[in-house]
């Protein structure tokens, strides 16, 4: 068993994390990860009200005895949906672990405090990790450039910037972005993370509520298939290759504003997407690591195969390696 600061901390058995994702963290997949020793998180803003919130956590509780969470995603939006109220759903549903993203959780903090939940706040740079350690946050989830979804505008990849944020935090740090099997979770403990976050692999599962489509088509890219788009809005995000991405990379290129490309972005044709599997209906997040996604599991098999293969990787070819004699093999 892969024990950590984070498994410790949050009371999980794996140090693996299911994070917030619009229009898939609904309760049949997080209670699956519940169920396999892994944290998952229900996506607040998916559901269309707070009090439908408060009902996909019944639903989740349901379906597990295990401890969840909720993912509070904070971002620029055209109409903002009313996040005090959503924030107000999560404390009075009796939640104790809360998954952060977006814009400083500052405001939101002292709430979720005072109902004693803890809070993990999902960063893309060091200096924004470090900020939100000293708000008093519990744990930070940090995402390298490799990730689904908006990886920030520093461009760091998971290599650097795990280590990185890893030398100047003092509480778990959890690692985002382009992991998707065992290799990914020894590589993150060995950069010093107390546990990893999966979104792409997570969404490719038998659990996930997405079309089959959805899945097969990442079972079939490769890394290359993504395309970032938003670079000249400075608000970066990245998602799969499809005829809508590669028309807002073309108009941006152009020299495009917001306005001539929000109709191609809307929400609503991404939630098509993922609903009934028209892969060229909306743009749709996925990230680089969908090139290591080679199945469709259930959540429990993922999961007991991560951890059955790290085990392997610590306990064999690695001490393995670290108890070779310097030279052998070598003629003298």
């Amino acid at each position: 068993m892969l024990s950590t600061r984070f498994t410790r901390a949050f009371g999980v058995e794996h140090p693996i994390v299911q994070g917030g994702m619009m229009w898939v963290g609904r309760a049949e997949l997080v209670a699956a990860v519940a169920n396999s020793g892994a944290l998952g998180f229900i996506t607040a803003l998916t559901q269309p009200t707070p009090e439908d919130l408060v009902k996909e956590v019944q639903r989740c509780r349901s379906l597990t005895d295990k401890p969840f969470g909720v993912n509070l995603t904070i971002l620029p939006s055209i109409n903002p949906p009313p996040y005090a109220e959503y924030r107000q759903a999560i404390v009075e549903s009796g939640v104790k672990i809360v998954e952060t993203a977006g814009f400083n959780p500052a405001d939101h903090l002292p709430f979720f405090k005072d109902a004693g939940i803890q809070v993990i706040h999902k960063c893309t740079s060091v200096r924004h990790a470090i900020k939100a350690e000293r708000i008093g946050v519990d744990a930070v989830s940090i995402d390298g450039f490799e990730c689904a979804g908006h990886p920030g505008e520093d461009d760091v990849p998971a290599l650097i910037l795990i280590p990185a944020a890893v030398n100047h935090l003092t509480i778990p740090v959890v690692a985002s972005g382009g992991i998707a099997d065992a290799r990914g979770l020894v590589a993150a403990l060995a950069l010093g993370a107390d546990g990893v976050n999966m979104g792409t692999r997570f969404m490719c599962t038998a659990e996930s509520p997405v079309a089959q489509q959805v899945k097969e088509q990442i079972v079939a890219n490769t890394e290359r298939d993504t395309e970032l788009i938003f670079r000249s809005l400075r608000n970066t995000a990245r998602v799969a290759r499809n005829e809508v991405s590669r028309e807002v990379v073309a108009k941006e290129k152009e020299g495009c504003d917001f306005t001539e490309i929000a109709h191609l972005v809307a929400g609503a044709r991404g939630r098509k997407v993922f609903e009934d599997g028209d892969l060229d209906a909306g743009i749709w997040t996925t990230g680089q690591c969908q090139g290591l996604i080679n199945d469709i599991p259930t959540v429990d098999e993922l999961v007991s195969r991560m951890v059955s293969e790290a085990e392997a990787l610590i306990s064999r070819r690695l001490a393995e390696m670290v108890a070779e004699p310097v030279g052998a093999g070598v003629p003298r």
